[in-house]
């Protein structure tokens, strides 16, 4: 039996992608979220339940962009040439934030808002051009003679700028959870207060991000609204209602896992009307993953790397979340 190497790369890449919007959306979360928050010492409990976890976090970024190149290369140039600015912004503000995020702690008092400054709007600035990102890959690029085609601002786009602010919105929600959580007293309260207004401004995000794409895109329309398509799909929509329902519910009422759960999952369910929406195209609009995908020889060589470092991942950042579990209160923390 042959095995679909390009499928499998697919999956390992997507896997990786999903991991890093679940891992690092929540953190880069708290970043967004501290403007909301005024006390100094509750801006250190913010941080101080991701210290243990953040930059292990973007271990999964690492692994989803290194597997692009190893299994996709065309795609791989075409998407870094045509998004470079954008994707420099975001590697501008990752590290920003992370310089800030080291350097507050050991701040005095008198450049310690400098530093709360520099982390939010690290926080600010890879979040949104990851959205924007996004928003142009969806777009889709202009590719001729196996390479881009199309202009320097080409990502510069209303629905990429949209999709930039979306993400901010999305984040803030994963942050709320995490957050409601890992927290207690005001600090918490505040949480429950900001969770609903942007759980209702996330969902009009997506509401408008469904329904900008398919009048722009007729492809993804057909996709979306033929038969027998529609039946298949109707559950995503479905799923989205109901699981913001029972978001709704639970900010106000659950200090437990269950509302960052939820949040997870309404972002899942947002990572999956697009893979059906851009299925199988990993160049949008037209350039499938077999026609982009490397020699299969390159392909088997990678895979066999690609799964025996997966599991270490996963262990390691299993383990490292169940010794630093629980909540965490003022004057305590990692550092």
């Amino acid at each position: 039996m042959d095995i679909d190497l390009p499928l499998l790369w697919f999956l390992v890449i997507g896997f990786g992608l999903m991991m890093y919007v679940v891992m690092d959306g929540f953190d880069l979360g708290i970043g967004i979220l501290f403007p909301f928050v005024r006390d100094r010492e509750e801006r250190d409990v913010m941080v101080n339940s991701v210290a243990p976890v953040w930059d292990g976090n973007e271990t999964w970024l690492v692994l989803g962009g290194a597997g692009l190149m190893a299994a996709f290369p065309l795609a791989y140039a075409v998407v870094l040439s045509a998004l470079y600015l954008p994707l420099m912004a975001m590697l501008a503000g990752l590290i920003w934030r992370g310089v800030a995020f080291e350097f507050r702690f050991k701040a005095d008092d008198a450049h310690k808002p400098f530093w709360d400054h520099a982390f939010a709007w690290g926080s600010y600035v890879a979040t949104f051009s990851q959205g924007v990102a996004l928003g142009a890959f969806i777009g889709g690029f202009e590719v001729k003679d196996g390479g881009y085609a199309g202009g320097v601002f080409d990502w510069l786009t209303p629905f990429s700028l949209f999709t930039g602010a979306a993400l901010v919105l999305a984040y803030a929600l994963l942050g709320i959870g995490w957050l409601v959580m890992k927290t207690e007293g005001a600090l918490l309260q505040r949480m429950r207060e900001l969770g609903r207004p942007v759980t209702w401004a996330v969902l009009a995000a997506l509401a408008a991000v469904s329904l900008w794409t398919p009048l722009a895109h007729p492809g993804i329309a057909e996709r979306w609204f033929s038969l027998p398509n529609l039946l298949f799909f109707l559950p995503v929509p479905l799923l989205v209602a109901l699981v913001a329902w029972r978001l709704l519910r639970a900010l106000p009422r659950s200090h437990s896992a269950l509302p960052f759960l939820l949040s997870l999952a309404l972002l899942f369910l947002g990572y999956s009307g697009l893979l059906i929406s851009l299925w199988p195209n990993v160049i949008p609009p037209g350039i499938s993953i077999w026609q982009a995908a490397a020699p299969p020889q390159s392909l088997g060589f990678a895979l066999v790397g690609a799964l025996a470092i997966i599991p270490f991942i996963l262990g390691y950042t299993a383990w490292s979340y169940y010794v630093f579990r629980g909540k965490v209160k003022i004057g305590e923390g990692y550092h």
